[in-house]
């Protein structure tokens, strides 16, 4: 069974970053591995120009908000703490 538009829906950089609110540099970054702590967004190339499924980065958005719910965060210590009067 051919998949149909809606289940192909191809984004472009550009409308990814209107997606996530961020640019389409940073997104490019995101895309190629170069930003740290965050896996790649997977997307499939076509020459030069990248495009995402849609599905694939709800899934993308979807799995690091759960890796993000289940770190830690250390507390931090508290400020001027170790000084002197």
């Amino acid at each position: 069974m051919p998949p149909t538009l809606q289940e192909f829906d191809l984004l472009t950089l550009a409308e990814v970053a209107r997606l996530l609110q961020c640019s389409k540099a940073h997104v490019g970054k995101a895309v190629a591995g170069r930003v740290p702590g965050c896996p790649p967004i997977p997307a499939v190339s076509l020459g030069r120009r990248k495009l995402v499924r849609r599905g694939t980065l709800l899934a993308w958005i979807e799995r690091n908000e759960r890796e993000a719910s289940s770190v830690m965060i250390p507390i931090s210590p508290v400020r001027g703490a170790g000084k002197r009067a």
